[in-house]
């Protein structure tokens, strides 16, 4: 009886080792100012400010596993880089113009090019498949993948276009013009039947996939939102302007959690938030229950063998 108590006990403590680790997950926001890439917690706890830095105009961000994709607005490029912060490409890509979006899907990249009016498909390992895999496009600027599906935000025109990932179009105006509430938005971020875009003039608006307004004005802020992220029923919205210079974190359904999740970032445009697979390290009253279980199964064993 006394062996299965403490090895119940054990898998217990085991399991919730586990568990804390897989639900960890993280935040990695660009700042354009200061030519780095930050991380923190989805609690808001700094990990690492600069965790990558001497990036020329970071804008969007991905995560794939355990890498970062950043395309850097000035130079024209896409790096990638480990979520340890180590440099595996500093210009997997180049001479792109002025990319702004990009979004991962298996071992795909989709870049906005904001000047030129397309979206570019690469490999990850950084070989072209088409620079002009969309084109006509108004200013794109943010861009979400899901499925089969790409959603593209155009700042020039204030609308969100719907392509297939092999570039035909499913309707090029899906969500925008009058009554659409969409005025300049410059990201998107899908979840399931819902698309959330951050327009410029300071509000988060909701539809749904199909194209459908749901919320206009779901989040409405002071200042001047930039990048959005979803994770699972969170909201992860960088804003600037105004001395601001954070994200804020809301509900899926526009309530405020913490406006002010974190703070002292540097012009933060692109943000993106990795999946909690398991790599973070587990909290320490995790750690410290797990220690105290396996004292107890000693003392268990030194009891029985007495």
């Amino acid at each position: 009886m006394m062996r299965k108590t403490a090895s119940g006990l054990l898998a217990v403590l085991l399991g919730l080792l586990s568990a804390s680790a897989a639900r960890a997950s993280n935040i990695y926001v660009t700042n354009y100012s200061a030519g780095t890439i930050g991380e923190y917690t989805t609690s808001g706890a700094v990990v690492n400010a600069s965790l990558i830095s001497g990036l020329n105009g970071p804008e969007g961000i991905a995560v794939s596993g355990s890498d970062l994709f950043v395309v850097n607005y000035v130079a024209g490029t896409i790096g990638e880089y480990t979520t340890s912060g180590a440099v595996v490409n500093a210009s997997l890509v180049s001479g792109l113009s002025y990319p702004v979006g990009i979004a991962v899907s298996g071992s795909d990249l989709f870049v906005a090019n904001g000047s030129a009016g397309t979206i570019g498909e690469y490999t990850t390992s950084g070989a072209t498949v088409n620079p002009s895999l969309i084109s006509g496009l108004n200013g794109p600027w943010g861009i979400a993948v899901s499925g089969s599906d790409l959603f593209v935000a155009n700042w020039g025109n204030s609308s969100i276009g719907e392509y297939t990932t092999s570039g035909a179009v499913v309707d090029a105006s899906l969500v925008g013009g009058i009554g659409s509430g969409l005025e300049a938005p410059t990201d998107v971020a899908v979840s399931g039947s819902d698309l959330f875009v951050a327009n410029l003039e300071n509000y988060v608006g909701e539809y749904t996939t199909s194209g459908a307004t749901v919320n206009a004005t779901l989040i409405t802020v002071p200042t001047v939102f930039q990048g959005i992220a979803v994770s699972g029923s969170d909201l992860f919205v960088t804003e600037f302007g105004g001395g601001t210079n954070t994200i804020g974190e809301y509900t899926t359904s526009g309530a405020t959690v913490n406006a002010s999740l974190i703070t002292g970032l540097s012009d933060p445009f692109g943000i993106a938030i990795d999946s909690g697979s398991g790599s973070a390290s587990p909290e320490p009253g995790t750690l410290a229950l797990l220690g105290l279980g396996l004292a107890g199964l000693g003392f268990y064993r030194r009891k029985r063998a007495s």
